[in-house]
Protein backbone atom coordinates (compact mmCIF):
# COMPACT_ATOMS: atom_id res chain seq x y z
CA UNK A 1 0.00 0.00 0.00
CA UNK A 2 1.15 3.58 -0.57
CA UNK A 3 2.18 5.53 2.49
CA UNK A 4 0.72 9.02 2.46
CA UNK A 5 -0.14 11.46 5.25
CA UNK A 6 -2.26 14.42 4.14
CA UNK A 7 -3.01 17.21 6.63
CA UNK A 8 -5.49 19.93 5.69
CA UNK A 9 -6.05 23.30 7.33
CA UNK A 10 -9.72 23.54 6.27
CA UNK A 11 -12.00 23.14 3.26
CA UNK A 12 -11.69 19.36 3.33
CA UNK A 13 -15.00 18.73 1.56
CA UNK A 14 -15.08 21.86 -0.56
CA UNK A 15 -14.22 22.40 -4.25
CA UNK A 16 -10.88 23.94 -3.24
CA UNK A 17 -9.46 20.58 -2.14
CA UNK A 18 -10.83 18.26 -4.83
CA UNK A 19 -7.59 17.94 -6.79
CA UNK A 20 -5.60 17.17 -3.65
CA UNK A 21 -8.04 14.39 -2.72
CA UNK A 22 -7.96 13.04 -6.27
CA UNK A 23 -4.18 12.90 -6.32
CA UNK A 24 -4.18 10.92 -3.06
CA UNK A 25 -6.93 8.59 -4.32
CA UNK A 26 -4.97 7.82 -7.50
CA UNK A 27 -2.32 6.11 -5.39
CA UNK A 28 -4.81 3.50 -4.14
CA UNK A 29 -5.17 -0.03 -5.48
CA UNK A 30 -8.34 -1.09 -7.28
CA UNK A 31 -11.10 -1.93 -4.83
CA UNK A 32 -9.40 -0.13 -1.97
CA UNK A 33 -11.40 0.21 1.26
CA UNK A 34 -12.06 3.83 2.15
CA UNK A 35 -13.25 4.78 5.65
CA UNK A 36 -14.60 8.04 7.01
CA UNK A 37 -14.11 8.41 10.77
CA UNK A 38 -17.03 10.50 11.99
CA UNK A 39 -15.78 10.72 15.57
CA UNK A 40 -14.94 14.46 15.76
CA UNK A 41 -18.57 15.43 15.09
CA UNK A 42 -20.29 12.30 16.43
CA UNK A 43 -21.81 14.29 19.31
CA UNK A 44 -23.77 16.55 16.93
CA UNK A 45 -27.47 15.97 16.25
CA UNK A 46 -26.86 16.35 12.50
CA UNK A 47 -24.11 13.72 12.49
CA UNK A 48 -25.84 11.60 9.83
CA UNK A 49 -26.33 14.60 7.54
CA UNK A 50 -22.68 15.63 7.78
CA UNK A 51 -21.57 12.09 6.97
CA UNK A 52 -23.98 11.84 4.03
CA UNK A 53 -22.73 15.11 2.56
CA UNK A 54 -19.12 14.02 2.94
CA UNK A 55 -19.80 10.66 1.29
CA UNK A 56 -21.53 12.38 -1.63
CA UNK A 57 -18.58 14.71 -2.00
CA UNK A 58 -16.05 11.90 -2.18
CA UNK A 59 -18.23 9.84 -4.54
CA UNK A 60 -19.10 12.65 -6.95
CA UNK A 61 -16.02 14.87 -6.83
CA UNK A 62 -13.22 12.43 -6.02
CA UNK A 63 -14.58 9.14 -7.39
CA UNK A 64 -14.15 7.34 -4.09
CA UNK A 65 -16.81 5.18 -2.44
CA UNK A 66 -16.53 5.79 1.29
CA UNK A 67 -18.03 3.98 4.25
CA UNK A 68 -18.67 5.63 7.61
CA UNK A 69 -17.08 3.68 10.45
CA UNK A 70 -15.77 4.04 13.99
CA UNK A 71 -12.69 1.88 13.34
CA UNK A 72 -10.03 1.76 10.65
CA UNK A 73 -8.81 -1.86 10.70
CA UNK A 74 -8.15 -3.01 7.13
CA UNK A 75 -8.72 0.44 5.61
CA UNK A 76 -6.53 1.56 2.71
CA UNK A 77 -7.72 5.17 2.95
CA UNK A 78 -8.83 6.93 6.12
CA UNK A 79 -10.37 10.38 6.38
CA UNK A 80 -11.47 12.44 9.37
CA UNK A 81 -12.35 16.10 9.51
CA UNK A 82 -14.43 18.73 11.30
CA UNK A 83 -15.75 18.77 14.85
CA UNK A 84 -14.12 18.81 18.27
CA UNK A 85 -10.47 17.70 18.57
CA UNK A 86 -10.81 16.76 22.24
CA UNK A 87 -14.02 14.78 21.74
CA UNK A 88 -12.25 12.80 19.02
CA UNK A 89 -9.11 12.27 21.12
CA UNK A 90 -11.06 10.92 24.10
CA UNK A 91 -12.92 8.39 22.01
CA UNK A 92 -9.99 7.39 19.80
CA UNK A 93 -7.87 6.77 22.89
CA UNK A 94 -10.55 4.62 24.54
CA UNK A 95 -11.34 2.64 21.38
CA UNK A 96 -7.81 1.99 20.18
CA UNK A 97 -8.17 4.11 17.03
CA UNK A 98 -5.42 6.42 18.31
CA UNK A 99 -2.98 3.50 18.34
CA UNK A 100 -4.16 2.35 14.92
CA UNK A 101 -3.54 5.78 13.44
CA UNK A 102 -0.06 5.90 14.94
CA UNK A 103 0.64 2.40 13.63
CA UNK A 104 -0.33 3.45 10.07
CA UNK A 105 2.14 6.31 10.08
CA UNK A 106 4.85 4.30 11.83
CA UNK A 107 4.50 1.51 9.25
CA UNK A 108 4.36 4.17 6.50
CA UNK A 109 1.43 2.45 4.88
CA UNK A 110 -2.02 3.55 3.77
CA UNK A 111 -3.42 6.95 2.88
CA UNK A 112 -4.38 8.95 5.99
CA UNK A 113 -6.15 12.28 5.49
CA UNK A 114 -6.78 14.42 8.57
CA UNK A 115 -8.36 17.86 8.26
CA UNK A 116 -9.48 20.72 10.50
CA UNK A 117 -10.28 19.29 13.96
CA UNK A 118 -8.77 15.90 13.12
CA UNK A 119 -5.57 17.54 11.85
CA UNK A 120 -5.38 19.44 15.12
CA UNK A 121 -4.89 16.10 16.91
CA UNK A 122 -1.87 15.05 14.83
CA UNK A 123 0.87 16.64 16.96
CA UNK A 124 2.21 15.82 20.41
CA UNK A 125 -0.23 18.36 21.86
CA UNK A 126 -3.64 19.57 20.72
CA UNK A 127 -5.45 22.89 20.96
CA UNK A 128 -8.82 22.32 22.70
CA UNK A 129 -10.40 24.95 20.49
CA UNK A 130 -14.03 24.41 21.52
CA UNK A 131 -13.19 24.74 25.19
CA UNK A 132 -11.01 27.84 24.77
CA UNK A 133 -12.76 29.80 22.02
CA UNK A 134 -16.39 28.84 22.56
CA UNK A 135 -16.59 28.03 26.28
CA UNK A 136 -13.98 30.44 27.64
CA UNK A 137 -11.58 27.99 29.28
CA UNK A 138 -8.08 29.21 30.06
CA UNK A 139 -5.64 28.43 27.24
CA UNK A 140 -4.16 24.96 27.71
CA UNK A 141 -2.94 21.96 25.75
CA UNK A 142 -4.31 18.44 25.55
CA UNK A 143 -2.13 15.45 24.75
CA UNK A 144 -2.26 14.73 21.02
CA UNK A 145 -1.87 11.63 18.87
CA UNK A 146 1.78 12.52 18.14
CA UNK A 147 1.57 11.11 14.60
CA UNK A 148 4.51 13.27 13.58
CA UNK A 149 6.97 11.70 16.05
CA UNK A 150 7.72 8.70 13.77
CA UNK A 151 8.65 11.26 11.11
CA UNK A 152 11.22 12.87 13.41
CA UNK A 153 9.10 15.94 14.11
CA UNK A 154 8.50 17.16 17.64
CA UNK A 155 5.60 19.39 16.75
CA UNK A 156 2.05 20.54 17.30
CA UNK A 157 -0.16 21.19 14.30
CA UNK A 158 -2.54 24.15 14.20
CA UNK A 159 -5.08 24.29 11.33
CA UNK A 160 -7.04 27.41 10.33
CA UNK A 161 -3.74 29.23 10.83
CA UNK A 162 -4.69 32.30 8.77
CA UNK A 163 -8.33 32.45 9.85
CA UNK A 164 -9.77 35.96 9.62
CA UNK A 165 -13.40 35.44 10.65
CA UNK A 166 -13.02 37.58 13.75
CA UNK A 167 -12.87 40.83 11.83
CA UNK A 168 -12.23 43.16 14.77
CA UNK A 169 -10.55 40.50 16.93
CA UNK A 170 -7.71 38.10 16.20
CA UNK A 171 -8.91 34.62 15.19
CA UNK A 172 -5.71 33.43 13.57
CA UNK A 173 -4.10 30.20 14.74
CA UNK A 174 -7.31 28.16 15.00
CA UNK A 175 -9.16 30.98 16.77
CA UNK A 176 -6.46 31.43 19.44
CA UNK A 177 -4.99 34.72 18.22
CA UNK A 178 -1.42 35.83 18.87
CA UNK A 179 -1.82 36.53 22.58
CA UNK A 180 -3.08 33.08 23.50
CA UNK A 181 -0.80 31.21 21.11
CA UNK A 182 2.27 32.99 22.49
CA UNK A 183 1.23 32.00 26.02
CA UNK A 184 0.65 28.38 25.00
CA UNK A 185 3.98 28.14 23.19
CA UNK A 186 5.72 28.81 26.49
CA UNK A 187 4.05 25.71 27.96
CA UNK A 188 5.27 23.30 25.27
CA UNK A 189 8.12 20.85 25.96
CA UNK A 190 11.53 22.24 24.92
CA UNK A 191 12.30 21.72 21.26
CA UNK A 192 8.65 21.61 20.17
CA UNK A 193 7.78 23.51 17.01
CA UNK A 194 4.40 24.86 15.86
CA UNK A 195 3.34 23.84 12.36
CA UNK A 196 0.63 26.22 11.17
CA UNK A 197 -1.53 25.14 8.25
CA UNK A 198 -3.55 27.81 6.46
CA UNK A 199 -7.17 27.40 5.45
CA UNK A 200 -7.85 25.61 2.14
CA UNK A 201 -4.28 24.36 2.24
CA UNK A 202 -2.76 20.89 2.60
CA UNK A 203 0.65 19.44 3.34
CA UNK A 204 1.12 16.10 1.58
CA UNK A 205 3.82 13.83 3.02
CA UNK A 206 4.96 10.79 1.08
CA UNK A 207 5.93 8.48 3.93
CA UNK A 208 8.09 6.25 1.75
CA UNK A 209 10.17 8.84 -0.12
CA UNK A 210 9.85 11.44 2.69
CA UNK A 211 8.99 14.13 0.15
CA UNK A 212 6.74 16.98 1.27
CA UNK A 213 4.42 19.09 -0.87
CA UNK A 214 2.37 22.15 0.11
CA UNK A 215 -0.77 22.58 -2.00
CA UNK A 216 -3.89 24.72 -1.99
CA UNK A 217 -4.28 28.43 -1.41
CA UNK A 218 -2.05 29.31 1.56
CA UNK A 219 1.07 27.96 3.17
CA UNK A 220 2.66 25.90 5.92
CA UNK A 221 4.31 27.94 8.69
CA UNK A 222 7.16 26.49 10.74
CA UNK A 223 7.16 28.61 13.91
CA UNK A 224 10.02 28.28 16.39
CA UNK A 225 11.00 30.53 19.29
CA UNK A 226 12.61 33.53 17.62
CA UNK A 227 12.07 32.42 14.03
CA UNK A 228 9.33 31.67 11.55
CA UNK A 229 9.46 30.24 8.03
CA UNK A 230 6.53 30.06 5.63
CA UNK A 231 6.47 27.39 2.93
CA UNK A 232 3.97 28.71 0.36
CA UNK A 233 1.74 26.61 -1.84
CA UNK A 234 3.74 24.93 -4.60
CA UNK A 235 6.68 24.25 -2.29
CA UNK A 236 8.27 20.82 -2.70
CA UNK A 237 10.77 19.82 -0.05
CA UNK A 238 11.39 16.85 2.25
CA UNK A 239 11.13 15.80 5.86
CA UNK A 240 14.84 16.42 6.42
CA UNK A 241 14.31 20.09 5.56
CA UNK A 242 11.25 20.30 7.82
CA UNK A 243 13.24 18.77 10.66
CA UNK A 244 16.05 21.27 10.12
CA UNK A 245 13.60 24.17 10.16
CA UNK A 246 11.92 22.74 13.26
CA UNK A 247 15.27 22.74 15.03
CA UNK A 248 15.55 26.48 14.41
CA UNK A 249 17.81 26.32 11.40
CA UNK A 250 18.09 29.41 9.18
CA UNK A 251 15.17 29.94 6.86
CA UNK A 252 16.33 28.52 3.59
CA UNK A 253 13.42 26.29 2.52
CA UNK A 254 13.50 24.53 -0.82
CA UNK A 255 12.50 27.06 -3.50
CA UNK A 256 8.84 26.90 -4.50
CA UNK A 257 8.23 25.43 -7.92
CA UNK A 258 5.12 24.67 -9.87
CA UNK A 259 3.61 21.21 -9.95
CA UNK A 260 4.19 19.27 -13.17
CA UNK A 261 0.49 19.75 -13.95
CA UNK A 262 -0.42 23.03 -12.25
CA UNK A 263 -4.05 23.36 -11.21
CA UNK A 264 -5.56 26.84 -10.81
CA UNK A 265 -6.48 27.58 -7.21
CA UNK A 266 -10.23 27.32 -6.63
CA UNK A 267 -12.00 30.46 -5.53
CA UNK A 268 -13.45 30.11 -2.06
CA UNK A 269 -17.16 30.57 -1.42
CA UNK A 270 -16.43 33.68 0.65
CA UNK A 271 -14.65 35.25 -2.33
CA UNK A 272 -17.52 34.28 -4.64
CA UNK A 273 -20.06 35.87 -2.28
CA UNK A 274 -18.13 39.16 -2.32
CA UNK A 275 -17.71 39.04 -6.11
CA UNK A 276 -21.39 38.35 -6.83
CA UNK A 277 -22.46 41.11 -4.47
CA UNK A 278 -20.14 43.63 -6.18
CA UNK A 279 -21.30 42.55 -9.66
CA UNK A 280 -24.91 42.97 -8.58
CA UNK A 281 -24.24 46.45 -7.20
CA UNK A 282 -22.48 47.49 -10.43
CA UNK A 283 -25.31 46.13 -12.59
CA UNK A 284 -27.97 47.79 -10.43
CA UNK A 285 -26.22 51.14 -10.71
CA UNK A 286 -26.48 51.21 -14.53
CA UNK A 287 -29.19 49.71 -14.29
CA UNK A 288 -28.66 46.41 -16.16
CA UNK A 289 -31.35 44.06 -14.90
CA UNK A 290 -30.16 41.03 -16.86
CA UNK A 291 -26.62 41.34 -15.51
CA UNK A 292 -28.02 41.81 -12.01
CA UNK A 293 -30.16 38.69 -12.37
CA UNK A 294 -27.20 36.76 -13.77
CA UNK A 295 -25.11 37.58 -10.71
CA UNK A 296 -27.87 36.02 -8.58
CA UNK A 297 -27.84 32.92 -10.78
CA UNK A 298 -24.07 32.66 -10.49
CA UNK A 299 -24.36 32.82 -6.72
CA UNK A 300 -27.03 30.13 -6.72
CA UNK A 301 -24.80 27.87 -8.83
CA UNK A 302 -22.00 28.29 -6.28
CA UNK A 303 -24.36 27.37 -3.44
CA UNK A 304 -25.10 24.10 -5.24
CA UNK A 305 -21.39 23.53 -5.87
CA UNK A 306 -20.48 24.00 -2.20
CA UNK A 307 -23.49 22.20 -0.73
CA UNK A 308 -21.41 19.17 0.34
CA UNK A 309 -18.98 21.24 2.41
CA UNK A 310 -19.04 20.02 6.01
CA UNK A 311 -17.06 22.91 7.50
CA UNK A 312 -19.96 24.60 9.26
CA UNK A 313 -18.28 27.12 11.54
CA UNK A 314 -17.76 29.69 8.79
CA UNK A 315 -21.44 29.46 7.81
CA UNK A 316 -20.49 29.96 4.17
CA UNK A 317 -23.39 28.24 2.40
CA UNK A 318 -26.00 29.72 4.74
CA UNK A 319 -24.48 33.16 4.26
CA UNK A 320 -24.61 32.72 0.48
CA UNK A 321 -28.27 31.67 0.61
CA UNK A 322 -29.14 34.70 2.74
CA UNK A 323 -27.40 37.02 0.28
CA UNK A 324 -29.16 35.33 -2.65
CA UNK A 325 -32.58 35.96 -1.08
CA UNK A 326 -31.61 39.58 -0.39
CA UNK A 327 -30.46 40.16 -3.98
CA UNK A 328 -33.61 38.58 -5.41
CA UNK A 329 -35.70 40.96 -3.30
CA UNK A 330 -33.55 43.82 -4.54
CA UNK A 331 -34.27 42.72 -8.11
CA UNK A 332 -37.93 43.29 -7.42
CA UNK A 333 -37.24 46.79 -6.09
CA UNK A 334 -35.19 47.63 -9.18
CA UNK A 335 -37.88 46.29 -11.48
CA UNK A 336 -40.32 48.81 -10.04
CA UNK A 337 -38.24 51.64 -11.50
CA UNK A 338 -37.29 49.97 -14.79
CA UNK A 339 -38.94 50.10 -18.21
CA UNK A 340 -41.21 47.04 -18.26
CA UNK A 341 -40.95 45.97 -21.93
CA UNK A 342 -37.16 46.11 -21.98
CA UNK A 343 -36.93 44.31 -18.64
CA UNK A 344 -39.44 41.50 -18.82
CA UNK A 345 -38.40 39.43 -21.82
CA UNK A 346 -34.76 38.88 -20.72
CA UNK A 347 -35.92 37.98 -17.21
CA UNK A 348 -38.52 35.58 -18.57
CA UNK A 349 -35.79 33.92 -20.63
CA UNK A 350 -33.68 33.52 -17.51
CA UNK A 351 -36.64 32.07 -15.63
CA UNK A 352 -37.30 29.59 -18.45
CA UNK A 353 -33.70 28.46 -18.35
CA UNK A 354 -33.89 27.94 -14.59
CA UNK A 355 -37.01 25.82 -14.97
CA UNK A 356 -35.39 23.76 -17.74
CA UNK A 357 -32.48 23.06 -15.39
CA UNK A 358 -34.82 22.04 -12.58
CA UNK A 359 -33.90 25.03 -10.40
CA UNK A 360 -37.53 25.74 -9.54
CA UNK A 361 -36.91 27.42 -6.18
CA UNK A 362 -34.81 30.17 -7.77
CA UNK A 363 -37.23 30.45 -10.71
CA UNK A 364 -40.12 30.97 -8.30
CA UNK A 365 -38.13 33.54 -6.35
CA UNK A 366 -37.40 35.41 -9.58
CA UNK A 367 -41.13 35.45 -10.46
CA UNK A 368 -41.92 36.77 -6.97
CA UNK A 369 -39.32 39.50 -7.40
CA UNK A 370 -40.87 40.49 -10.75
CA UNK A 371 -44.30 40.69 -9.09
CA UNK A 372 -42.85 43.04 -6.47
CA UNK A 373 -41.58 45.15 -9.34
CA UNK A 374 -45.02 45.33 -10.95
CA UNK A 375 -44.93 42.37 -13.35
CA UNK A 376 -47.40 39.49 -13.00
CA UNK A 377 -46.14 36.26 -14.64
CA UNK A 378 -48.59 33.45 -15.34
CA UNK A 379 -47.66 30.05 -16.77
CA UNK A 380 -50.05 28.95 -19.54
CA UNK A 381 -50.10 25.97 -21.95
CA UNK A 382 -48.67 28.33 -24.55
CA UNK A 383 -45.84 29.48 -22.30
CA UNK A 384 -45.41 32.23 -19.72
CA UNK A 385 -47.55 35.35 -20.08
CA UNK A 386 -46.91 38.62 -18.33
CA UNK A 387 -49.05 41.63 -17.60
CA UNK A 388 -48.56 44.71 -15.43
CA UNK A 389 -49.53 43.81 -11.90
CA UNK A 390 -52.78 45.37 -10.69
Amino acid sequence: MPGLLVLMGSGETSPTMVEIHRAAARTLRAGARAVLLDTPYAFQENRADISARACRYFARSVGLDVEVASGITGADWVFSGPGSPTYALDRWTDSGVAGDLRARVRARQGVTVLASAAACTAGLATVPVYEIYKVGADPHWREGLDLLAPLGLRAVLIPHFDNAEGGTHDTRYCYLGERRLSRLEGELPPGTVVLGLDEHTAVVIDLESETVRVAGRGGLTVRCPGSQTVLPTGTRTDLAELRRLAEGGPGRPAPPRADPEPVPAEVTLEETIRSCEELFKAAAAKPDMVAAAQSVLDLEAEVVKWAADTEEDAGGVDQARELMRLLIARLGELAATASLPGLVEPLLALRARLRDEGRYEVADALRAAMLTGGVLVEDTPDGPRWTPAP
